[in-house]
C-alpha cells in the first residue's frame, strides 16, 4: 500500500484514541488524517473545506477511509470532486435524516449545519460501504439504500455496532485489508 497515500476521514466526534482508524492510521505509515475543526465544528461545509485541504495537500493517488458522518462528508465532497480517487471506505455512515442516540448532535442542529439531505448522487470512485446488523445511528437497510445510491458496493461487517470504542472496537481486523482491497482499484 506504499504506493498510496490513505486519508482518515473521521467523524463528528474527530479522533478518538481507541477507535479503529487510529490503529488503522498506526499500521499504515505515511497515512494522513483530516485534522479536526476548531470552529464551525457541526458545519457540513467546513468539514469537506477541510476534507478538500487535506486532499489538496496529497501527492499522488489516495485512497479514503471514512468513519460515520466522515463517510457523509465524502458524499458531498464528491459531488464537486477537486482531484481523482482511487477508491473510498466508508464504514458505517450515520443516517443523520433520523434522530440520533442521546449524546450525538440533535436533528435540528444537523440539519442548520447543512448535513441534511444526505447526498445520494452516484460516486465518481469506487467504493465500499460497509454496513453493520446492529448499529443504533443507522438501520442495515439504510446504510444498504445510500450504498445502492452512491453506485458503492455494500459489505456486511455484521453486528459490529457503530465500529467504535463504545461497540468493543479499537482495532477493526477487516479495515486493513479492504483500504488495500480499494487500493487496486481502477477509478
Amino acid at each position: 500500500m506504499s504506493a498510496f497515500t490513505i486519508l482518515f476521514v473521521p467523524g463528528l466526534r474527530d479522533h478518538v484514541e481507541d477507535h479503529w482508524q487510529t490503529h488503522a492510521a498506526r499500521a499504515l505509515p505515511g497515512s494522513v488524517t483530516v485534522e479536526p475543526l476548531t470552529a464551525d465544528r457541526l458545519s457540513s461545509a467546513a468539514r469537506v473545506a477541510a476534507l478538500d485541504a487535506a486532499l489538496g495537500a496529497i501527492s499522488g493517488d489516495v485512497v479514503i477511509a471514512a468513519h460515520s458522518a466522515g463517510s457523509l462528508m465524502v458524499a458531498a465532497w464528491a459531488r464537486n470532486p477537486t482531484r481523482a480517487i482511487r477508491g473510498a471506505l466508508l464504514a458505517t455512515p450515520a443516517d443523520v435524516e433520523n434522530p440520533l442516540p442521546p449524546g450525538y448532535p440533535a436533528l435540528a442542529d444537523l440539519r442548520d449545519g447543512g448535513w441534511l439531505p444526505i447526498p445520494r448522487a452516484a460516486l465518481p470512485f469506487p467504493a465500499l460501504v460497509a454496513a453493520s446488523r446492529n448499529d443504533p445511528l443507522a438501520r442495515f437497510e439504510k446504510v444498504e439504500e445510500l450504498a445502492r445510491a452512491w453506485g458503492a458496493e455494500l459489505y456486511d461487517a455484521g453486528a459490529v455496532g457503530h465500529l467504535n470504542p463504545p461497540s468493543g472496537f479499537g482495532v477493526w481486523d477487516d479495515a486493513l485489508p479492504l483500504i488495500e482491497r480499494l487500493s487496486k482499484s481502477r477509478p
